[in-house]
């Protein structure tokens, strides 16, 4: 086994195993993990697929999960940690650009198992930049921060178009209209931006009547578009309360809450817990999904 030191903002993780035990370590944010040789299966909420030498996979957070090995297998785990939007020096907009597109990752993967990657190019550009990340971090620490926040925005892209190629969405097994499944990438691609998310945007964008719309995304989603946007929203506004340093009212702004007192109730109504409590306790309500009691807690 190996532990390579931790140089924020992300820790990086080498090891070889004939068994999957625990690993102590708390992941709030998310992990990439690359099989770099070795055959088994990934399991998650009780769901498997099979791994083998080139696959990438994404931890979620607080998520339970397991890995049956079957072949000795070299793990390497990429942890994109809370400090990486914290206090880093960045000028704001660069920071926020990050923090968009690694919310946007951690809130549209839908914690289900299998190979996140969806070609071989993207596979072999996250192995080699994956290998550049853990060489910099042995051989420069601390002198390589800079080059390698560089090459974990290449990751990060990449790891964006990979989600939105991919079906991550929780539909009825029998759904065949693809039509929901554009319509749920674009309102999670906007969710910040209240104007493009309205009833008539969204008929003109996707073709449909206004008065068909509501009707046509509760009968796909079980759930109605207002408070499917409701809970996308919250589900950003808990990724910000735990991973960054961004005020209360930035927050209601940027996400199109009327104010502070709206974000509360919102917030209270649907994970019903208090903002300040669910601080204190530091674990998603909505974010997450069921943890399943046999499976191994990362």
């Amino acid at each position: 086994m190996q532990i390579l030191e931790a140089y924020k903002p992300f820790e990086i993780q080498e090891l070889e195993l004939t068994d999957w035990k625990q690993r102590p370590v708390k992941n709030n944010f998310f992990e990439l993990v690359l099989i770099q040789d070795g055959e088994g299966t990934q399991c998650i909420n009780y769901n498997h697929h099979s791994y083998s030498r080139g696959s990438m996979f994404l931890l979620p957070p607080l998520q339970c999960h397991s890995f049956t090995i079957e072949k000795a297998t070299k793990f390497v785990f990429l942890k994109f940690t809370d400090s990486f939007f914290k206090n880093q020096g960045r000028v704001t907009i660069e920071k926020n650009e990050w923090f968009k597109e690694a919310s946007y990752i951690l809130s549209n993967y839908n914690q289900l198992p299998g190979d996140i990657i969806k070609n071989d190019t993207d596979r072999k550009h996250l192995s080699s930049l994956i290998s550049m990340i853990s060489q910099e971090s042995k051989n420069y620490g601390n002198e390589s921060i800079i080059l390698i926040k560089g090459l974990m925005t290449c990751i990060m892209e990449i790891l964006v178009r990979n989600i939105k190629k991919g079906s991550f969405y929780e539909l009825p097994v029998n759904n065949t209209d693809d039509r929901i499944t554009k319509m749920l990438t674009y309102i999670n691609e906007n969710i910040d931006k209240p104007n493009l998310l309205k009833v008539e945007n969204l008929a003109e964008v996707f073709m449909m009547s206004p008065t068909y719309v509501s009707e046509f995304f509760k009968k796909q989603v079980n759930m109605s578009l207002r408070e499917y946007i409701i809970k996308g929203k919250l589900k950003l506004v808990e990724i910000r309360l735990l991973n960054s340093d961004f005020t209360l009212t930035q927050i209601a702004d940027d996400l199109g809450f009327t104010d502070v007192s709206h974000l509360s109730k919102t917030f209270k109504r649907y994970a019903g817990t208090s903002i300040r409590e669910f601080k204190n306790n530091g674990e998603y309500m909505l974010l997450k999904r069921n943890s399943c009691a046999t499976a191994v807690q990362a």
